[in-house]
């Protein structure tokens, strides 16, 4: 006999996984297409009960992102533009269907090196919130991105948010999509990009790809590159192929490893270059 929980509040939630081997089960999007023609026969924690994981609310120093965020609320909140790369990777997010009934959280858990919402809440410096009957913790969201469909959440933890800090100067940000179509399609390559703007210089710059390593990654070394560099057209050719060795992209239908690395370069050259001058 398996087991259908549905909590409705996060202490809740937490004692079942404390006592039980659960499948955590949010929007559902993933879970359902993957099982087609099978039997539903896991034992079940569905959240969608819990109203309170829902929302994206600010305060002093951050923004907080409920795990039961669907794609559409991130589309139609009204947030700074340095949340703008975000809500253009929530409209990558399959149709509209799916935009509204998947969510934040379920798209990070799933863990896939396409899944359009990691890179840019690693661009935003995203921490993935976690609870479990310990207390709560949180942790930056590339340490809790371990691999293709890996993550760090303990089989008695449940996320239940992301923490986006504030930027330190005025900010911008984007998202580039490479895939074989324009819509419904999984990508090849994806880049976004946040530029922090002080004065007429750049501040700081954060930079994530995704698609092109067993989870999407940072571009660190660009990042530190581009400080203090003229928030000017040009910042393009700044974009090295050395600073995108950190990436180790695979080969397969959609693309071989070594166009998937040309991709990157271009899209984060493209970004770069859109944020500079949408800022001027």
């Amino acid at each position: 006999m398996t087991l259908y929980l549905q909590p409705t509040s996060v202490d809740e939630a937490v004692q079942a996984l404390a006592e039980h081997s659960l499948f955590v089960l949010a929007g559902g999007t993933d879970y359902y297409p993957a099982r087609v023609g099978r039997p539903l026969d896991d034992d079940i924690l569905d959240i969608t009960g819990i109203t309170d994981l829902r929302g994206i609310n600010e305060f002093d120093d951050h923004f907080h992102i409920g795990a039961l965020t669907r794609w559409t609320d991130v589309i139609e909140a009204d947030l700074p533009a340095f949340f703008d790369g975000l809500k253009l990777a929530a409209r990558e997010v399959g149709g509209v269907q799916i935009q509204n009934a998947g969510t934040v959280a379920g798209n990070i858990c799933n863990a896939s090196p396409a899944a359009d919402g990691i890179p840019p809440l690693l661009s935003l410096d995203a921490a993935i919130v976690l609870s479990s009957t310990r207390g709560e913790h949180s942790m930056p969201l590339v340490k809790f991105i371990m691999g293709n469909r890996k993550t760090r959440c303990a089989s008695d933890e449940i996320v239940t948010g992301f923490r986006i800090p504030k930027p330190e100067h005025p900010a911008i940000s984007t998202f580039l999509k490479l895939g074989a179509r324009k819509y419904l399609v999984i990508s090849i390559v994806m880049v976004a990009a946040v530029l922090e703007r002080d004065g007429d210089k750049i501040g700081k710059a954060r930079i994530a790809v995704g698609s092109c390593s067993a989870a999407a990654r940072r571009l660190n070394m660009l990042e530190r590159s581009l400080v203090g560099q003229a928030f000017t057209s040009g910042i393009g050719e700044q974009v090295l192929e050395s600073h995108l060795n950190q990436l180790a992209p695979i080969r397969d239908v959609r693309g071989t490893a070594e166009y998937r690395m040309d991709a990157a370069q271009i899209l984060v050259r493209r970004a770069l270059e859109e944020l500079v001058a949408d800022d001027g």
